[in-house]
């Protein structure tokens, strides 16, 4: 397995790029967060004019049949510029899950529902999300959620649901199974988040109709958007290194630019060794996908957004601290994340236990 980029994958990184450069630059995601979040122009031209939404979907359900080392590129270049698009919630999480349904991976033999809504999310025309706790993980896959199946028909409340808001449709995991639920026959309610680009909500069912599209295996799903979620967190961490190394090139104190002092130079090259570090952990889980991988990816890069988007803040100095200047956005989005789909800690204590590792008690 290689680390490097295909020369395909860098047309596609400048492809979304371009479009986000020209539609949405962080400053004009800053101006739309308090008021609606989801730039849903946005998701149907990438979704429509990329293809991004289908990256994942076999080509005999419409979409790309792409590996997650395209999808990677992709989230990389969405968490550079902290998108408020549902590219994750929607082409990764719910569309892992659909692809989930047929227990022995052999595509063609899905059942119709999840065959006609991958057709759906390939195309864009149709916005799903996973209904999971953001907060959950592989390790504990059930976390805040207690919804409960009755003669076909779904009762309970899920929290910190991710793209909920924007979905046409709504998968529930529930007993090993997974079902389908029109947004329509659901309540879902915004609730206050500190990623200001990616809100979550509580989704609420009173005995909401359901159909089953088959078992799925949640702690695999979870596990591989985990994976995944490394590369957008890479996107961050390399933006707010990039931007911080444009800024302190230009800033002067004592009639020198700040990057010359040689503390500054240390702290940003420290900081450039762990993006690298971490781009080797992203392109690693989503090439490979196993749990040992994805269990380094997350004990690392979630981490190293967070350390990148503080370094950027102090090294910003007073204008890193306003509310006009983007850099907030990424802080939140690295925090965020930073427990998402299981902490830095849960991975870690996952890998020890994959790897081997005697715990105190076997010392």
């Amino acid at each position: 397995m290689t680390l490097l980029y295909s020369e395909v994958e860098e047309e596609l990184r400048a492809a979304v790029r371009g479009v986000l450069a020209d539609r949405c630059p962080p400053a004009a995601v800053l101006k739309r967060v308090e008021s609606d979040p989801y730039d849903l122009d946005l998701w149907k031209t990438l979704a429509g004019e990329i293809g991004v939404a289908g990256l994942l979907v076999p080509e005999q359900y419409g979409g790309a049949g792409a590996s997650a080392r395209e999808v990677g590129v992709v989230l990389e270049e969405l968490g550079r510029g902290v998108a408020p698009v549902p590219f994750f919630t929607s082409a990764v999480l719910a569309t892992r899950a659909l692809l989930a349904t047929d227990p022995a991976d052999r595509l063609g033999e899905l059942a119709t529902g999840s065959a006609d809504l991958l057709g759906g999310l390939a195309e864009g025309r149709t916005t799903a999300a996973l209904v999971v706790s953001f907060a959950a993980s592989p390790y504990r896959p059930g976390r805040g959620s207690s919804v409960s199946l009755d003669g076909g028909r779904l009762s309970g409340t899920v929290s910190a649901v991710a793209g909920a808001e924007v979905a046409d449709v709504l998968l529930v995991p529930v007993g090993g199974e997974l079902y389908a639920v029109e947004a329509a026959d659901a309540a879902v309610q915004v609730v206050p988040s500190l990623d200001l680009t990616r809100p979550v909500a509580t989704v609420t069912f009173s005995a909401a109709p359901a159909r089953s599209l088959g078992p799925c295996d949640l702690a695999e799903v979870l596990r591989s958007g985990a994976g995944l979620l490394a590369s957008e967190q890479l996107g961050v961490a390399e933006w707010c290194l990039d931007t911080t190394l444009a800024y302190v090139k230009e800033r002067h104190q004592f009639a020198r630019p700040v990057g010359s002092f040689q503390a500054i130079k240390h702290r940003l090259a420290d900081l450039w060794l762990d993006v690298v570090r971490a781009r080797a952990a992203a392109r690693a889980a989503a090439g490979d996908g196993s749990a040992v991988t994805v269990a380094v990816a997350q004990a690392w890069n979630a981490g190293v957004a967070v350390h990148a988007a503080e370094e950027a803040l102090q090294l910003h100095g007073g204008i890193g601290m306003t509310w006009e200047h983007p850099l907030h956005l990424y802080l939140k989005r690295a925090k965020a994340t930073e427990t998402a789909l299981g902490t830095p800690g849960d991975h870690r204590e996952a890998l020890a236990s994959l790897a081997d590792v005697p715990g105190p008690e076997g010392v």
